[in-house]
């Protein structure tokens, strides 16, 4: 199996992103290993030690993922037995060109809690916590989105990860079963309407992740899941909320997607 190092002088988050974003075009099995705050010429080294171990143990060159801001370290992972591909430097000379501005290198620049939208992600962070699953109904109007749908559809992770990504503000208020008879919007929710948004699922996978917390339950019965969809789509289209199924999504696949549709401000960067 060939290794994938991820390696930067900061968080190497940005290294991880784009080097997972282009492993996943190949069919192929990767090992991956992320090593951070690489900041000394010794720390560079002992990593340099580790990518020629991993090529004497393996036989294949290691792949290297990397995002130095310190030309030093750069060099010396470049003079590994790895083969090194440079996010940042490879855009950094055409950009200058285009701008007609030299860059300012600075570490841990792309990860700041410095950055302008810390103090956006940490308040959503907190805001998501304190309004999840409808439990605090007083403060719907100060939320930018009020996620809503049947109980393990997808709503408490994807209005954390709206938060800590983006820094939006998300609530989110579940459709449980009691509410099925006659199923209607609460006032809370119709004084706020036009900042729902609703997640579906399909039944079986809905009863799968239900099976999950309450084995052989009437509430993870695929005929109970049925009924509760079917009710809260119907509600969706009666009240033209928008929504998505999430069955086959990712957490950052939803997000992004409601984030398309809706159209919320990012405070990402």
């Amino acid at each position: 199996m060939r290794t994938a190092f991820y390696i930067s002088d900061g968080t190497a988050i940005t290294a991880e992103v784009f080097g997972h974003a282009l492993l996943t075009l190949f069919p192929a099995e990767f090992e991956h290993v992320t090593i951070p705050f690489v900041e000394t010429s010794d720390m560079a080294e002992q990593v340099k030690q580790r990518i020629n171990d991993r090529y004497k143990t393996t036989g294949q060159r290691p792949l290297i993922f990397q995002t130095f801001v310190d030309d030093q370290l750069r060099q010396i992972i470049n003079s590994s037995n790895g083969v090194c591909y440079d996010f940042l430097n490879t855009f950094v000379e055409p950009i200058q060109r285009e701008l007609g501005v030299a860059p300012v290198p600075k570490t841990h620049r792309t990860h700041s809690m410095h950055e302008k939208s810390y103090d956006f992600r940490i308040d959503a962070v907190n805001f998501a916590l304190a309004n999840d699953d409808g439990s605090n109904l007083k403060n719907f109007a100060q939320a930018d989105i009020i996620l809503v749908g049947v109980s393990r559809s997808g709503k408490t992770p994807t209005s954390l990860y709206l938060a800590l990504q983006y820094g939006i503000k998300a609530a989110n208020y579940p459709f449980v079963e009691e509410d099925m008879q006659q199923l209607q919007l609460p006032d809370v929710l119709r004084h706020n309407r036009e900042k729902l948004f609703g997640l579906t699922i399909t039944p079986q996978r809905l009863s799968q992740i239900r099976e999950q917390r309450r084995a052989n339950s009437r509430y993870a019965s695929l005929r109970q899941c049925q009924l509760e969809l079917a009710e809260v789509e119907n509600l969706y289209l009666r009240e033209q909320i928008p929504y998505l199924n999430s069955t086959h999504l990712s957490i950052e696949e939803i997000s992004a997607k409601i984030i398309a549709k809706t159209g919320l401000k990012r405070h990402k960067y």
